[in-house]
């Protein structure tokens, strides 16, 4: 039971983690004052259970939290928490506190199911084993949110389309105007991107830590970073100005498509994946 509850603490405050990463992502594109306050709270939800972690880990091991290389990354991580919201309610240095808190991320989830130190080789096989289900849990939220970005843009190239016709009715009305469906399609991205890379990089170390014939050039693995790749490109192209309107639509359109492709064709060809059809 207490190795249950460590473990949940440790399994949500990676997903607010990646929450709240993402919401910085937003505000470094946006400057979006909003998702930056909220990004700011969870990160303080996540440093609570990042502490309450370390205690519990402690007392149940009995060692100092810097003594073994596991423990050691997990006060470094805290610190770097610690860091960055002192320095985030003193000085507001917003983008300094994305990118730490990137790093931050990056190395706690990689720490987190690494069998190094003290941890109990029966401990680390199920954390390894409980992280398959926060990487398919956060792939299927980027999925998510990835759909209703392409729903957006469906609705962009309706909304274009009636009015390059001059068809003023009832439904022109109804689907909204062209900068705000672009910009909710645009923000669903950017939240999304930086999710559902966390949730490929936990994928593969669920599948580094737990399979032996894992490879890096698995079609599963290729297919979500080409996705990924395809997403950021277009995050990248309409941030500098090179895709606008229908174009950007467009490009939202093929990459969900792509995804579409990886999901149902590339997990087919996966040697390890389990979605096979």
């Amino acid at each position: 039971m207490e190795f249950l509850n460590n473990s949940i603490i440790y399994h949500v405050a990676i997903i607010l983690y990646a929450c709240s990463v993402s919401l910085y992502f937003i505000d470094y594109f946006q400057s979006n004052q909003k998702a930056n306050r909220t990004a700011f709270w969870l990160l303080a939800i996540v440093w609570v259970l990042q502490t309450i972690f370390m205690f519990i880990r402690a007392t149940e091991a009995h060692t100092n939290p810097i003594l073994t290389l596991v423990s050691g990354v997990y006060f470094y991580v805290w610190l770097l928490i610690t860091l960055s919201l002192i320095i985030n309610r003193l000085q507001r240095v917003d983008f300094l506190v994305f990118f730490t808190n990137v790093i931050a991320f990056s190395v706690s989830a990689f720490s987190i199911f690494t069998p190094f130190g003290k941890t109990p080789p029966v401990l680390a096989n199920r954390l390894i084993s409980e992280l398959l289900y926060v990487h398919i849990g956060m792939a299927f939220m980027s999925y998510a949110i990835f759909t209703v970005s392409f729903i957006f843009s469906i609705m962009y190239l309706l909304q274009y389309r009636l009015l390059k016709q001059k068809k003023w009715n009832a439904r022109l009305r109804r689907l909204g105007n062209l900068s705000k469906l672009n910009s909710l399609s645009y923000v669903l991205n950017l939240f999304s991107v930086p999710f559902f890379l966390f949730a490929i990089l936990l994928g593969c170390i669920w599948a580094y830590g737990k399979l032996e014939d894992f490879h890096w050039y698995d079609p599963k693995v290729v297919g979500s970073f080409i996705v990924l790749i395809i997403y950021s490109i277009g995050l990248y192209l309409h941030t500098s100005g090179r895709l606008q309107g229908k174009n950007v639509a467009s490009w939202n359109i093929g990459a969900f498509l792509v995804m579409l492709i990886n999901i149902f064709l590339f997990s087919s060809l996966s040697s390890f994946h389990f979605w096979n059809f």
